[in-house]
């Protein structure tokens, strides 16, 4: 990885959001850039980073498909070394990255290391294959978490989510109509993606406000 990092919000915000892309689209997609910005205009600060085969995409011929999730845990490791956070940190990212961080939430906590988990669209099971769980680790999760999840996301619907065993210490915040991306359709919903993105956010900032007081 070439610890590059794209930073959101004040330098001096009480909380550091660490956040790693899907599997499918960069850092600075439009989605990620768009979610860093609603958490940086709710005062937090919010730096990015790319795993190596995201990165490897931009300078060399081909894409190379995402690795298994969990071969990503010691590169995700490299990202909060190399950020050197002062203050309290909290990992995630969107869809994959957030599952990675959730690989390593319960080896940095006990130590302070992080403060929390925020995962924007988690992918509790592929599209279409709802008998293939990503949840086994989430039922002892010990981190306190936050997942922000759209209720008609194809990766767990809140239909899906309410058959599930996980962790006391996992709150949900449901966005009402929101696809993998949180994108609610307006017509349906009467809510737009930008009403999504500022409750996610608002609810992300009082969040790690009870986790840093």
């Amino acid at each position: 990885m070439g610890e590059k990092f794209l930073f959101d919000g004040p330098d001096d915000a009480p909380v550091t959001i660490l956040l790693a892309h899907g599997a499918g689209a960069p850092m600075d997609s439009a989605s990620m850039t768009a979610t860093a910005k609603a958490l940086a205009d709710a005062g937090l600060r919010v730096a990015r980073f790319e795993f190596a085969y995201m990165a490897a995409r931009r300078t060399s011929e081909g894409r190379k498909p995402p690795p298994r999730a969990e071969t990503l845990k010691p590169e995700y490791e490299a990202a909060i070394a190399a950020l050197g956070a002062t203050g309290p940190l909290v990992i995630g990212g969107k869809s994959m990255g957030g599952r990675v961080a959730s690989m390593i939430a319960d080896d940095l906590h006990p130590s302070g290391k992080i403060a929390g988990l925020l995962c924007l669209g988690y992918p509790f099971h592929p599209p279409a294959k709802p008998e293939q769980l990503r949840t086994k680790h989430l039922v002892d999760l010990k981190t306190p978490t936050l997942i922000c999840q759209g209720t008609r996301d194809e990766f767990g619907t809140r239909e899906d989510v309410a058959g599930y065993t996980l962790s006391d210490a996992i709150e949900i915040l449901w966005l009402e109509d929101g696809d993998h991306d949180l994108k609610p359709r307006k017509s349906v919903s009467g809510f737009s993606a930008a009403d999504h993105l500022k409750t996610m956010a608002e609810g992300v900032a009082a969040w790690t406000g009870r986790l840093v007081r």
